[in-house]
């Protein structure tokens, strides 16, 4: 599934996935991956330079992760011009979702938010009784945006 939105001329556009290959569902560990794409569409060259996150996961688990950038980078966008990347986020339950902004400024400094669509993270299916969560209350799943 893909997700989408345009704010202030910077389409972004989510592709989530269920990573059973980095996930072990008898510990409680649901690894998704996702893409994002991020193009510019305006007539001003724009550059990213923050990323807040919220991170719902049904287990109870709720996150916020904010940032300088996107996996290191801040990208400057001319007109027409997009940039992707790739992160994960890993789960304790087999379904969540995550949604947030990004921050990017103009070449004339006016800083804007861009909205980043909700994406849903859904894992395999799990029969009832057949799903049972590791909670440590001391444990903090991993994250990585």
């Amino acid at each position: 599934m893909r997700y989408e939105k345009s704010t202030e001329g910077i389409r972004v556009q989510v592709r989530p996935r269920y990573s059973l290959a980095d996930s072990d569902p008898a510990d409680g560990m649901f690894v998704f991956a996702y893409t994002v794409t991020m193009a510019n569409e305006s007539d001003d060259t724009a550059q990213l330079l923050f990323r807040h996150w919220q991170i719902h996961d049904a287990a109870g688990d709720d996150s916020t992760v904010d940032g300088e950038g996107v996996i290191g980078e801040q990208p400057i966008l001319a007109p027409g011009e997009s940039h992707e990347y790739q992160s994960y986020c890993v789960l304790r339950s087999p379904v969540g979702y995550m949604e947030g902004y990004y921050t990017f400024a103009r070449r004339s400094g006016e800083e804007f938010r861009v909205e980043v669509p909700r994406f849903h993270l859904n894992g395999p299916l799990v029969l009832p009784g057949t799903y049972s969560p590791v909670f440590d209350d001391e444990e903090e799943p991993d994250v990585l945006h």
